[in-house]
């Protein structure tokens, strides 16, 4: 019993010589950081850094949060010795936010590796994305109603309701759906806001996830790609620029590696539309839908046209995205939506950003000045 004693207290004390060391180690790499950003912390000494390990690149994070947190929740900054104080408080703050961040991608990538059962399809472990991960819900997208509340019958309530959809042949699950139009619509924001609404994975693919150049290596990604996907159902494929991986066979130029990847790829495809139980949905997003094979075509039986928004819907995108924003006194977001005509969603964001880096330029332009 005494043994066992000195042995808990022996294992105690190594445990706690490790926490201190990694301590120190933690602050050392802070100091650093903030020296080379010319900043200060008057009270490093005392912050508590348990729970993580800090790099280089990690503290860079850690001091940066942490002098945003301060500089947003400050009316009169502390400066010392002509460098800014950070206080100790902001710094734990944005350690608790790294400690958080870490748990949640710890997390997923662990049960994801025993879900996958050979190295092609650990490929595809990095890009799924879990539903309370992907961060854009339906009411982040400021127009296309039409389009959402279609997206919502279609997909929505099959995923959540399924025993409204367990009748006869003609409420089967969609499994496949083309969103198409100009750029900068949204549609891949809708894809991803589809899937957190839906409570389904997020798989986003392009032609270089499930291309190899090892020769037949392409087949057993786009094999494998579908046999993991069943294994995380419900699950949304997101095939980006569709018509760049499943465009039009027979051209001149096509190769032979590409031609057999794409017949496995709709073989694949097929397999999944004979399994109604399988809550799996491959929704392809192009702006060139004249470009797609014709096969591919009929397996995407529903076409969603996103267009681009008009004057009201361009006032919807204009208000969420300058929802955070400080704006001038009797800011007219009417004349702004009705001058923007012929803007999609990503112009009008580029917009709104070049507009946010007016006033930066205007300060610098008046301390050249001086």
């Amino acid at each position: 019993m005494k043994e066992e004693e000195l042995l808990r207290t022996f294992n105690k004390q190594v445990e706690e010589d490790r926490r201190i060391m990694i301590s120190r180690s933690n602050i050392n790499e802070l100091h650093k950081v903030l020296e080379e950003h010319e900043l200060s912390c008057m009270e490093l000494l005392q912050v508590n850094t348990d729970g993580v390990i800090l790099t280089k690149r990690k503290a860079e994070k850690v001091v940066g949060w942490a002098r945003n947190h301060y500089l947003s929740s400050c009316l009169l900054p502390s400066i010392k010795g002509e460098r800014l104080n950070v206080p100790r408080e902001s710094l734990e703050i944005a350690i608790l936010r790294l400690k958080e961040q870490e748990m949640i991608s710890r997390k997923p990538s662990q049960s994801l590796k025993n879900l996958a059962k050979d190295e092609y399809e650990s490929n595809f472990i990095s890009a799924v994305v879990p539903p309370d991960e992907i961060g854009v819900k339906f009411d982040d997208i400021g127009a296309l109603e039409d389009v959402k509340k279609t997206l919502n019958e279609l997909v929505t309530l099959p995923m959540r309701r399924p025993e409204l959809f367990s009748h006869g042949n003609l409420l089967r699950p969609c499994k496949g759906i083309l969103l198409f139009g100009p750029p900068g619509t949204g549609k891949t924001l809708l894809a991803k806001a589809l899937a957190t609404e839906a409570g389904a994975n997020f798989i986003s693919i392009t032609g270089s996830t499930i291309t190899s150049k090892w020769f037949g290596d392409a087949e057993k990604l786009t094999k494998a790609l579908f046999s993991f996907a069943s294994r995380l159902a419900p699950v949304i494929i997101f095939v980006d620029e569709v018509d760049s991986l499943l465009g039009a066979r027979g051209g001149a130029f096509e190769h032979e590696a590409t031609r057999r990847m794409r017949n496995e790829f709709m073989a694949a495809w097929d397999g999944l539309r004979s399994k109604d139980s399988q809550k799996i949905l491959i929704l392809g997003a192009t702006n060139r839908p004249f470009d797609l094979d014709d096969a591919v075509i009929r397996r995407l039986p529903r076409r969603i046209y996103v267009d681009l928004p008009d004057a009201k819907n361009r006032m919807k995108i204009l208000k969420i995205l300058l929802s955070q924003e400080i704006l001038g006194s009797g800011f007219k977001f009417e004349e702004l939506a009705d001058a923007t005509e012929g803007y999609s969603g990503s112009d009008l964001k580029n917009l709104c950003i070049a507009a946010a880096y007016r006033p930066v330029q205007e300060l610098l332009e008046e301390e050249e000045k001086v």
